[in-house]
C-alpha cells in the first residue's frame, strides 16, 4: 500500500464532518475528445470516505463504430469486436457510481463522456458530484511540473505500468488520490466540488467501421476528411491573461506535438466556443505548444508579440471552465 509521506509520522487530525463519505475514481478511454466519440473501455475504483479501496472494476465497450487513436489507447476493432455495448453495462457501471462523487483527472471531460453516454441509452448517470484531482492538486500547492497523471503519481511515488489503460490509469489516480485526499483533510481544504448536471443533448455522426489490419481505420496522418470549420460566431474578447478563464470567441493557435491527436484538440476547442486559429498574429489570445523553445514560426511569432503561452495539459484543464461570450 502507498505509503501517505504528507502525514507519515503526524498525529492524525480530525476527519472533516463535511466530506463525501465515497468516492468512484474513473477513467474511460475514447473514440476521440469529440461530442459524437463514443467510450471503449472504462474503469472505477471505489474507494471509502478516507480513500482507501474497496473494489475495482472494468469493462470493454463496443462503439459500433471505428476505435480511434489506436496508437494511443491500443484498443482495435478486432479486440472490440465482441465486447459489450454500452447499453449492456450502463446498469453495472452506475451502480459503482451511485451515491459516490465521480473522481477523475480531468474530470470534467470523463463526466461530459460518461453523461452523453447515458443520454444515448435514455438514462441517466447517478452522478451528482465529481472532483478533478488536477483542482486538487492546485488547492494543495503541490509542486508539481505539468498537470499531467503521471507528474501527480511520480509526486507520490505511484509506479505506472499501463498508461492510457484504462483500468491501470484509474489505479495510479487512486493510490496518487488517498495522499492528496489526507493532506487535505489535515490542512483544513475544501474539496473542489462541481455539481454534475445531466446531459440532454449529445451528437452522433455516422463513423464506418474500418477493416485496416488491427488499426481500426484510424491513422495519425488524418483520421477524419479534411474540412472547414464553421466560423466562430463569437467576437474576439483579446489576449488570455495567466490564472484567468478561456472566453468564448478567443482565438487559439496549436504548435508541436500534442499527445492528443491535433484535430481531436482543435473540435474540442471549437466546441467550447473558441476560434481555432490556423495562424499566429497580433490577435491571437493564446499559443497552446508542449514546446515553448521549438524555434516555430508560431513560437517566434509569439515571442515577438508577447501571445500568452500554455501547454496541452493546461489547455485541456483551462477547456473544462469556458466563460461564455458578452450576451451569450
Amino acid at each position: 500500500m502507498l505509503e501517505d509521506r504528507t502525514l507519515a509520522g503526524a498525529t492524525p487530525a480530525p476527519w472533516p464532518t463535511a466530506y463525501p463519505q465515497g468516492y468512484a475514481v474513473v477513467d474511460v478511454e475514447t473514440t476521440g475528445l469529440a461530442r459524437d466519440d463514443r467510450i471503449i473501455s472504462a474503469a472505477v475504483y471505489r474507494l471509502d470516505a478516507r480513500g482507501e479501496v474497496e473494489d475495482h472494476w472494468y469493462t470493454l465497450v463496443n462503439p459500433e463504430r471505428d476505435p480511434g487513436p489506436v496508437w494511443i489507447h491500443g484498443l482495435t476493432s478486432e479486440t472490440l469486436e465482441g465486447a459489450p455495448l454500452f447499453t449492456d453495462i450502463a446498469e453495472e457501471f452506475a451502480a459503482r457510481l451511485a451515491d459516490r462523487v465521480l473522481v477523475a483527472h480531468n474530470a470534467v471531460f470523463d463526466w461530459q463522456m460518461i453523461a452523453r453516454e447515458y443520454a444515448r441509452a435514455r438514462r441517466e448517470a447517478p452522478v451528482r458530484q465529481r472532483l478533478c484531482t488536477i483542482a486538487l492538486s492546485k488547492e494543495l500547492g503541490l509542486p508539481l511540473p505539468n498537470h499531467k497523471l503521471e507528474s501527480l503519481a511520480a509526486h507520490f511515488g505511484v509506479v505506472q505500468r499501463r498508461a492510457h489503460h484504462a483500468l491501470d490509469d484509474a489505479r495510479v489516480l487512486a493510490e496518487a488520490f488517498r495522499p492528496s485526499l489526507r493532506a487535505a483533510a489535515a490542512g483544513g481544504v475544501r474539496l473542489p466540488l462541481l455539481e454534475c448536471r445531466p446531459l440532454t443533448e449529445w451528437s452522433d455522426r455516422p463513423v464506418p467501421r474500418q477493416q485496416s489490419g488491427g488499426y481500426g481505420g484510424y491513422r495519425a496522418s488524418g483520421w477524419r476528411p479534411s474540412r472547414k470549420r464553421p466560423a466562430c460566431p463569437h467576437p474576439n474578447p483579446g489576449r488570455y491573461e495567466a490564472g484567468g478563464r478561456l472566453k468564448q470567441g478567443m482565438r487559439v493557435a496549436f504548435s508541436g506535438d500534442t499527445s492528443t491527436e491535433r484535430e481531436l484538440l482543435e473540435d474540442r476547442a471549437t466546441e467550447a466556443g473558441l476560434h481555432v486559429a490556423t495562424s499566429l498574429s497580433r490577435l491571437t489570445s493564446l499559443l497552446v505548444t508542449n514546446d515553448p523553445d521549438s524555434g516555430t514560426s508560431k513560437t517566434a511569432k509569439a515571442r515577438q508579440y508577447g501571445t500568452p503561452v500554455v501547454d496541452e495539459a493546461a489547455f485541456g484543464q483551462l477547456l473544462g471552465d469556458v466563460e461564455p461570450a458578452d450576451g451569450a
